[in-house]
Order: structure tokens, then C-alpha cells, then sequence
């Protein structure tokens, strides 16, 4: 039995300090994936508590036969989906008003740039579509192999691989669009 299994069967009798252990274990890994699927570290915070709170809550549905970080993470990633959407709809009807405006310089030219430059990467990565993005995320950002990011994702790996594809290839295209007008 390893430990992930000793905490979830701890928790289920009832020692619920068990389950603390597996959200001090994985909380800041959930939470550094999310970050990037719903852009905002605040909103991050928030999905990675309710992900772990419906994980708490569903703990005896938990069937052994994936990871626990697989499981949470599928949890973490229905909910970030679900506040994405609900997020974009408040955002469209903001649009308008937020316009970005112009930012004081108070710092050197080249870390301007760089900020930048990772502003337009986490832009680009935010207008991919939902599938695209959390294969992209899962693979270039985490670093998992297709074989876990199918399992996490509930997909084939010949899926996983074609979505990876294409986010990439739309990745370079918006970067390439946004590098072109820069210049």
C-alpha cells in the first residue's frame, strides 16, 4: 500500500488529517498547473481550494485505478473549466471598459520587454481553445508524458498528441502574428 493510498484510506475512516496530508502533498503542484488554465494566480488559489474541497467530499468514489494526483487533477481541471466559462461571460460583458490603458515604466527597457513578451505568451496560451490548452499546459508547462496526460484527461494518446499539434502550431501562429505587428 503506498502512502497516497494508506492517507485516502485513513481519511475514509474518518481521520480527516490523513486528507491534510495529501493536500499539503499536492496543492502547489494542482495549483502551478491551474495557474496557467484559467490565467489569473488569485482565481488559481480559488479553483485549487474548490478542486480539493469536491475531492474531499468525493474521496469514497475514488477508485484506486489512476494516481490520486491524476484524479485530483481531472477534479482541479472540470473546475477550472467551469470558472473559465463563467468568467469569460462576466469578462464580454466588461470588454469595453478594460482596455489595458498605457503602464508607467519604472523599471529597465529589458525587463519591460521580458514581461511583455510573457504577457503575450500567456495571452496567446489563453485564446487557445480549452482542449488545446490544457494539453499544451500539461506537456510544455508540467512536463508530463502523453501517456499520463491521457489518463488525466481521459483521452487516447493519438488525441493527446493531435491537440498537442495543433496548440502548438496555433501557438506559433499567434506569435508569429503578434512578433510581425511588434516590429
Amino acid at each position: 500500500m503506498n502512502d497516497d493510498t494508506q492517507l485516502i484510506a485513513q481519511t475514509l475512516a474518518g481521520h480527516t488529517a490523513a486528507f491534510g496530508h495529501l493536500v499539503e502533498k499536492y496543492q502547489d503542484r494542482l495549483y502551478n498547473t491551474v495557474v496557467h488554465l484559467v490565467g489569473n494566480r488569485e482565481d488559481a488559489k480559488d479553483v485549487v481550494q474548490e478542486a480539493l474541497v469536491q475531492a474531499f467530499l468525493k474521496l469514497e468514489s475514488f477508485q484506486g485505478a489512476s494516481a490520486f494526483y491524476t484524479w485530483a487533477y481531472r477534479i482541479a481541471f472540470n473546475v477550472a473549466a467551469t470558472h473559465r466559462r463563467h468568467r469569460s461571460a462576466m469578462r464580454s460583458a466588461e470588454h469595453a471598459h478594460d482596455d489595458g490603458g498605457d503602464r508607467a515604466a519604472d523599471g529597465p527597457e529589458q525587463r519591460i520587454d521580458r514581461d511583455e513578451q510573457c504577457r503575450q505568451v500567456r495571452d496567446a496560451i489563453a485564446r487557445l481553445g480549452e482542449e488545446q490548452r490544457a494539453v499544451l499546459v500539461l506537456r510544455e508547462i508540467d512536463g508530463h508524458d502523453y501517456a499520463t496526460i491521457a489518463e488525466i484527461l481521459e483521452l487516447p494518446i493519438g488525441t493527446v498528441r493531435s491537440r498537442l499539434h495543433r496548440a502548438r502550431s496555433q501557438l506559433r501562429e499567434q506569435l508569429k502574428q503578434v512578433l510581425t505587428i511588434d516590429q
